[in-house]
């Protein structure tokens, strides 16, 4: 009888299978001028190859989820893993921008297995405080990568060029590849989707019936929303309006994912799940406001950072505990579950994204904070009912159990 994997090794895994997706969209931004000069085309149809991802990774979510919950968390990951070797290849060698787009496609699928399975090995494994501790490391590295993975691209592009990029993603996949053959299954056969393939996706409807888990994936999703939101803007407001060098633009981007980070960690000392959404979702919507009202009446730069760390530190507060909340209400249909999450969160940035650059940027950037913020509230109230949400957030408390 094989030996499970320890704790230890599910962490630095889920961890990296986590990061993966952010990695594969958002590593090769700062080299997107040097391929449109190297494929001798507009910038326009460069960044084609990032809309082409993140769909692949909505897509891929939504088809990696029901196959992991009828055949089993490891097969699918191997095959997600091989999967994006392969993309990565052909993307390096693409001879046209068309075949680039077409291949980033495939390897945002091939990301997208990794992320989904994450969530359901964890929630294969573990239950209540334990699920929520594993989904707080999870969730601090969701919230950290979407932004640290542009700044180590911008590390590496004037060294290696975009062509070394895809090398480390292709080194990478090949390390998880490794650590994905050493993965022992989480999901034992008896507890497998009895369902005929015709009605493997039959789970997308039972998932979607469910209030609560809806309720609380679209509070992600809106969460989701303010991160992009930030994303978007943030290279426009602190370079352009404020006048920063990239250099010092990259040291606020970090500093913005270290509260993310932290607060997806703290989220754990609340005395329930609920509170520690409940209590995010409430900041967000008081920061986001204040920043709105900042930006739009010209504050100076101190201001308006003191105020987006903020901002993004309640943001990560609702990360983990969301997702666990979610997951643990759809634990028969784990995997679908952790597809929807993942895919109405991408498709919350996809969307949020573009709508940043509509009008003056500080003003679409003020109103899409304070959007995000108040849907993520309105979603955590329906979750948790209002004579719930009293109580939740009268008695939320640091301490642990």
């Amino acid at each position: 009888m094989k030996k499970d994997n320890s704790k230890t090794f599910l962490l630095i895994l889920l961890g990296m299978l986590t990061a993966f997706g952010p990695f594969v969209t958002d590593m090769y931004l700062p080299s997107l001028p040097s391929m449109g000069e190297y494929f001798r085309t507009s910038s326009s149809m460069v960044q084609l190859g990032l809309t082409t991802s993140m769909i692949g990774l909505a897509v891929g979510q939504l088809l990696f989820g029901p196959l992991s919950d009828r055949y089993g968390r490891r097969t699918p990951l191997l095959f997600a893993m091989w999967l994006f070797i392969v993309s990565t290849l052909l993307c390096l060698y693409a001879q046209t921008i068309y075949q680039f787009v077409a291949f980033r496609l495939l390897q945002g699928m091939a990301g997208a297995g990794g992320i989904v399975i994450s969530r359901s090995v964890a929630t294969d494994k573990y239950a209540g405080r334990e699920l929520a501790k594993m989904l707080a490391v999870i969730g601090a590295i969701n919230g950290v990568a979407p932004v640290a993975a542009p700044i180590a691209g911008g590390v590496f592009t004037d060294w290696i060029g975009w062509h070394g990029i895809f090398w480390i993603l292709f080194g990478l996949g090949g390390v998880l590849l490794f650590c994905c053959y050493r993965f022992r299954e989480s999901l034992p056969r008896e507890r497998r989707s009895a369902s005929t393939w015709r009605n493997t996706f039959h789970s997308f409807v039972v998932v979607l019936r469910d209030r609560q888990y809806v309720s609380y994936a679209f509070q992600m999703a809106f969460a989701q929303g303010v991160l992009f939101a930030h994303i978007a803007s943030s290279p426009f407001i602190v370079q352009q309006h404020y006048g920063f060098s990239a250099f010092a633009f990259s040291l606020c981007f970090a500093v913005n994912a270290l509260m993310i980070g932290v607060a997806a960690a703290l989220s754990v000392k609340f005395h329930r799940p609920e509170s520690s959404t409940l209590a995010g979702s409430c900041g967000m919507v008081v920061m986001a406001g204040a920043q709105c009202v900042a930006l739009m009446s010209g504050c100076s730069f101190w201001l308006y950072q003191a105020l987006l760390m903020l901002l993004l530190f309640f943001m990560g507060l609702t990360f983990t505990s969301s997702t666990a909340l979610a997951m643990d209400s759809q634990r028969a249909n784990s995997g679908t579950a952790s597809a929807l999450l993942g895919a109405v969160g991408f498709a919350a940035g996809g969307i949020v994204s573009p709508l940043v650059g509509l009008g003056d940027i500080l003003s679409s950037a003020g109103l899409l904070f304070v959007i995000c913020a108040s849907g993520s509230l309105v979603c955590t109230l329906v979750a948790l009912g209002r004579r719930r949400s009293r109580l939740y957030f009268a008695f939320s408390t640091f301490q642990k159990r």
